[in-house]
């Protein structure tokens, strides 16, 4: 199992708030997939924002999060949305 840290964008802060969700390694979150792991970050801390989804799945990706395709952007800025 891998850690969550090992991961890009993924510092201790945000993995403490992953684990508090209840994904503990990088393949949890890699299953849980970005937009699940950012639904249960915003129930828990309502301050999470569209940069922290945009994180999750660079992470996910293994890119920065700066660098995710428009694309790719848009869909989970169409998701996020729906929270506010």
């Amino acid at each position: 199992m891998t850690e969550l840290t090992s991961m890009r964008n993924i510092g201790k802060t945000m993995e403490e708030k992953l684990k508090a969700v209840d994904i503990y390694t990088a393949e949890e979150l890699r299953q849980t997939g970005s937009k699940e792991a950012f639904r249960r970050l915003k129930l828990r801390y309502p301050n999470v924002c569209l940069v922290h989804l945009y994180t999750l799945q660079g992470a996910i990706d293994d890119m920065g999060y700066n660098q995710l395709p428009d694309e790719v952007k848009r869909d989970l800025k169409a998701f996020c949305d729906g929270f506010q």
